[in-house]
């Protein structure tokens, strides 16, 4: 008989320990926000990374059918041009596109990047959504630990050599997609790239953590720069998508997710509130209002200490831009608040 991966077993258990209700969670008549909420879209160029399947395809779906040309930034350039078809199928008369983006290859990175600026003068949105899960132990084409390198390193690549665009455009957001395993997650400058030893979900946790960090440091930069765009970040409670396929077989997967988790469109709102709804603020965090935060409609919620940790924040964002190469176009004094 098969058993889900035990590590991240044991982490959810640790993570269901650490959570206490808020007064929104605990309120009955916190409204319901959905897709019906999202505001007219018309006009704004959205680009979502990982957009051709689960919470990333359900995001770019809403943005398209309300208005927004949506650029599909995808690994395989086949299964992004299947995923824009059905988009077109779903909504009639949706401009949506398709760019190959690796975001575990920093060469593709740049190129995808150069074909947005090429192709558009500004990036009103920026999700930031692909990522990988507790895969067994890799490495990127450019020799960093899977999913550190895939989930935040190619992330704040991706941002900063777009955010010109993306500062270009009034108003604009950078979402980026976080996850409640972040609780579990500590930044090890020591062994980043998990050489001395791995475990898939601590890893996760890490790279979970570090796309918070980045979130609200770069909010942080932005406002200090006295720019419009936000920065805010998102996470999809546990929903039924691709990203678990190495937890357990895809079989198994259906089954628990029809008990335990909730479908990618519904996990998709998080994002879609965070990208769209003209109450949210620059580092503020959107997750699902149930219980622990894995299913149902999306509220603004906590993170942990360490998520908030100036230092940790200033010291990541300098050996990423190291790591990656990439420096961002910000000016102005750092804001420590």
């Amino acid at each position: 008989m098969f058993e889900p991966n035990p590590e991240f077993a044991q982490t959810f258990s640790s993570i269901s320990g650490e959570h206490s209700m808020t007064d929104e969670e605990a309120d009955p008549m916190t409204k319901r926000w959905t897709e019906v909420d999202v505001p007219d879209q018309a006009g704004r160029v959205a680009v979502v990374t990982g957009a051709n399947s689960g919470i990333g395809y359900d995001a770019a779906r809403v943005l398209a059918d309300h208005g927004a040309t949506v650029v599909l930034a995808c690994r395989s350039h086949e299964k992004a041009t299947e995923a824009a078809g059905r988009i077109e199928t779903q909504v009639p008369g949706a401009n949506v596109s398709v760019v190959s983006l690796d975001l575990s290859d920093l060469s593709s990175i740049r190129q995808a990047s150069e074909t947005i600026r090429s192709t558009h003068d500004r990036v009103d949105l920026l999700v930031n959504n692909a990522g990988v899960m507790v895969p067994p132990y890799g490495l990127t084409a450019d020799g960093f630990e899977l999913q550190f390198g895939t989930n935040h390193l190619g992330h704040f690549a991706l941002t900063g050599l777009l955010l010109e665009r993306v500062m270009a455009a009034p108003d604009s957001r950078v979402v980026t997609v976080s996850s409640f395993v972040h609780r579990i997650g500590r930044i090890d400058f020591d062994d980043l790239q998990s050489e001395a030893h791995y475990r898939a979900a601590r890893a996760y946790g890490q790279s979970k953590l570090a796309n918070l960090l980045f979130t609200y440091e770069l909010q942080r930069r932005l406002r200090a720069a006295g720019s419009t765009t936000i920065a805010v970040a998102a996470h999809p409670g546990a929903a039924n998508t691709e990203l678990g396929r190495h937890v357990a077989p895809a079989g198994l997967m259906k089954a628990l997710g029809s008990v335990f988790s909730q479908s990618s469109s519904m996990g998709a709102l998080p994002t879609l509130r965070a990208a769209a709804d003209p109450a949210v603020r620059g580092g503020e965090y959107y997750g699902p209002r149930g219980l622990l935060e894995q299913r149902g409609y999306p509220k603004r919620v906590g993170s942990t200490a360490r998520s908030r940790d100036l230092l940790v924040a200033e010291r990541l964002w300098n050996v990423s831009e190291e790591l990656t190469g990439v420096s961002y176009p910000l000016e102005g004094k750092r804001v420590t608040s």
